[in-house]
């Protein structure tokens, strides 16, 4: 069995849900990343992508400067263990339609799996795989 903790991301960027949408997207240009955690405290309550903020904060005329995280978030954490089935993580993946999942051990966030983790680990000769293993272009 090939756990979601062999090959899920550590690479994590946290942030509350009272920074702004400008704040988030900076901070994915300048980590190179497509998603931030978004936390309160030590809890997971929620994911933010930089679609979330194109489809849901800046097509639907919200100020991105004045709008904060926890208006868009994704707030349905569906999250799994570091020692989870990596096809029980696709599975829930497919069942709730997410395509990242945080990754919590003893109630704290240590990793975060995504589609194309899943994709790299799975069928490493899938454009998926090919696209996900290759460095940022941005």
């Amino acid at each position: 069995m090939t756990t979601v903790g062999e090959f899920m991301t550590t690479r994590l960027v946290t942030m509350a849900g009272s920074d702004t949408l400008t704040d988030a997207a900076q901070e994915m240009r300048d980590s190179a990343i497509g998603d931030v955690v978004v936390t309160d405290g030590d809890n997971v309550v929620g994911i933010v992508t930089d679609r979330d903020i194109t489809v849901r904060g800046v097509a639907e005329n919200l100020d991105p400067n004045t709008t904060r995280l926890n208006q868009i978030t994704s707030k349905d954490v569906v999250t799994v263990s570091q020692y989870d089935d990596a096809v029980a993580a696709a599975d829930l993946m497919r069942t709730y339609a997410v395509r990242r999942l945080p990754v919590i051990d003893d109630g704290r966030l240590v990793g975060l799996i995504s589609m194309g983790d899943l994709a790299v680990e799975r069928e490493p000769q899938s454009v998926l795989a090919d696209i996900s293993a290759d460095d940022p272009n941005n």
